[in-house]
C-alpha cells in the first residue's frame, strides 16, 4: 500500500475551508429570507438564552473532543503523546469538514497517523477500527433510540415529501440499510475473514463492466488483510475502553444540542430523549450529503427535525449549533495544518514532543 502525498494534500488544503463556509452562509441567508418566523425579535432572542445552558453545550463539545483524543491514544497503544493526539484529531476533523460526509477523512487519517511514526499497516488498522466503531454506534443505537422515542422519532416534513417525492422515514431507512450493510461487511472483513473478503472482491470485480477497478480492489483486499493482522490478539480491556469511549464521544456530541435547545426552551425528560434520538436519525440521513461537511444539508435538516421544539428560535439555534460543532474545526485545521507540516516534514520526528 502506498500513500500519494499530493492527493492527500488536495484534501488537507486550508483554501478548501471557503467552500463549506460559502455553502453554509448561502443556506443561512436563504433560510433567513424564506422563514416567516425569523425577524428582528427572534434574532434578539439569542440574548435571552440561558448562559448556563450555553456553557453546558460548550462543555459537551470539549468532552467530545477530549474523548476523541483519549480514544486515538488508546487505539494506538499510547504511541501518540497527548500533544500529537490533539494534532491528529484536529486534522482528522478538518479533513472530514472539507470533504463530503459520504467520503469522510479516513484516507487522510491513515496518512496523518503514518506521518506521526505509526507503520502504514497499523495506521490503516487503527483508522478502520475507529470508523467501524463509530458506524456500529449508529447501526446498533438507532433501533434502541427508535424504541425509546416511539411514535415521535420522525417529524412531519411536507417540504421533503414535496421535493424528494418520499417521506423522511423512507429516506432514513434507505440510508440506514446501506450504512448497516457497509458496516457489517467491513466488520466481518476486518475481524473475521479478511481473505474471504478479498476473494469476493476479486470475483466481483472480474465482471466485465467492473474489471477496470480490479487492481484497486486487489489492493484494498490486501489492505484489509494487513489491517486485520494488526488487530489480532488485543485483550478485553483494549476493546472495552474503545467501545465505552465511542459511546461517550457520540453521547457528548448529541447532548450538546440538547443543552443548546434548553437554552431557549424548557424540555421534559421525554423531549430530551426525542431530541437526542432525532440527532442519530438525522446523522444517518446526512451521511448521503454530497457537500463538504454536510454544509447546507445539515442546516436544512436541522429545521425539519427540531423546529417543533424551538418556538421562533430555530434559525438562531441552527446557527449556534453549526458554530459549535462544525466551523471551529475549519478554523483550527487551517491554523494547525501549516505547523504540523513543518513539524512532520521539516523536523526530525525525534524532536517532536
Amino acid at each position: 500500500m502506498k500513500l500519494d502525498n499530493r492527493e492527500v494534500f488536495k484534501t488537507l488544503n486550508p483554501n478548501k475551508v471557503w467552500v463549506p463556509v460559502f455553502i453554509g452562509i448561502a443556506i443561512v441567508f436563504a433560510m433567513f429570507y424564506m422563514d416567516p418566523t425569523v425577524n428582528a425579535q427572534t434574532l434578539r432572542g439569542v440574548f435571552d438564552a440561558s448562559i448556563w445552558s450555553i456553557l453546558l453545550a460548550v462543555v459537551f463539545i470539549v468532552l467530545r473532543d477530549a474523548g476523541y483524543v483519549f480514544r486515538i491514544r488508546e487505539v494506538t497503544n499510547k504511541h501518540l503523546t497527548w500533544t500529537r493526539a490533539i494534532y491528529v484529531i484536529i486534522l482528522w476533523e478538518f479533513a472530514s469538514a472539507v470533504t463530503p460526509s459520504i467520503v469522510g477523512g479516513t484516507a487522510v487519517a491513515v496518512f496523518i497517523l503514518n506521518k506521526e511514526g505509526i507503520p502504514l499497516g497499523k495506521a490503516l488498522a487503527f483508522t478502520m477500527l475507529t470508523a467501524i466503531m463509530d458506524n456500529l454506534f449508529f447501526v446498533l443505537g438507532a433501533p434502541i433510540i427508535l424504541f425509546l422515542a416511539q411514535g415521535y422519532i420522525f417529524p412531519e416534513s411536507r417540504v421533503l415529501e414535496m421535493r424528494l417525492g418520499s417521506s423522511l422515514e423512507y429516506l432514513f431507512w434507505g440510508s440506514y440499510t446501506l450504512y448497516t450493510i457497509y458496516s457489517v461487511l467491513m466488520a466481518l472483513a476486518l475481524f473475521y475473514r479478511p481473505r474471504v473478503f478479498k476473494w469476493i472482491m476479486l470475483r466481483l470485480f472480474s465482471i466485465k463492466w467492473l474489471r477496470k477497478w480490479k487492481y484497486q480492489a486487489n489492493n484494498y483486499g490486501d489492505q484489509i488483510i494487513e489491517a486485520s493482522k494488526e488487530l489480532k490478539g488485543k485483550n478485553f480491556k483494549y476493546w472495552l475502553i474503545i467501545i465505552l469511549t465511542t459511546i461517550f464521544i457520540w453521547s457528548s456530541r448529541y447532548l450538546m444540542l440538547n443543552a443548546l435547545i434548553s437554552a431557549f426552551e424548557t424540555l421534559s425528560v421525554f423531549q430530551h430523549v426525542v431530541v437526542f434520538a432525532r440527532q442519530i436519525i438525522m446523522w444517518i440521513v446526512m451521511m448521503i450529503s454530497p457537500t463538504p461537511g454536510s454544509s447546507g444539508t445539515a442546516e436544512f435538516f436541522f429545521t425539519q427535525f427540531f423546529n417543533e421544539f424551538l418556538t421562533g428560535y430555530t434559525f438562531v439555534t441552527s446557527i449556534l449549533w453549526r458554530m459549535f460543532s462544525y466551523y471551529p474545526y475549519l478554523l483550527l485545521g487551517a491554523i494547525f495544518l501549516p505547523r504540523w507540516v513543518r513539524q512532520v516534514f521539516f523536523k526530525k520526528k525525534n524532536g517532536i514532543k
